[in-house]
């Protein structure tokens, strides 16, 4: 790109910025199974959220919460595909990436069901 001068902008380049990112969400929900996952756990979620009517900053926290976890996996998909165009052949530092990017995205499902734990169940026990 530095060697075709300074990068347009405008109404086109933005519209072909989303329907980029719209493909690679269906490329995502059509090949990681991981992505349903992170999807039904967002719908109880929002779901519960809806329920035990969350303050904002607890909707804040779940909304944060959804997003950064959805990107990480989205950032796991496309560290694991890269890997795998470089190499199909065992590489330690292949399995490497694959590793510490599906880590990242463990450690956050986790954090993300931490967060949630804390919102929802207090509000859970005091309904009984």
């Amino acid at each position: 790109m530095a060697s075709q001068g300074k990068k347009k902008f405008g109404l086109k380049r933005v519209l072909a910025s989303i329907i980029n990112s719209y493909n690679g969400l269906k490329v995502a929900y059509k090949n990681e199974q991981s992505m349903y996952i992170h999807a039904f756990a967002t719908i109880i979620i929002l779901i519960l959220s809806i329920i035990l009517k969350i303050s904002l900053l607890e909707w804040l926290a779940i909304i944060a919460i959804i997003g950064l976890t959805l990107a990480v996996e989205l950032l796991n998909t496309a560290i694991e595909n890269t890997v795998d165009l470089v190499t199909k052949d065992y590489n330690a530092l292949a399995k490497i990436a694959k590793d510490t990017a599906s880590a990242a995205e463990f450690v956050m499902a986790i954090t993300g069901g931490i967060i949630s734990l804390l919102i929802f169940i207090p509000k859970i026990i005091a309904l009984f």
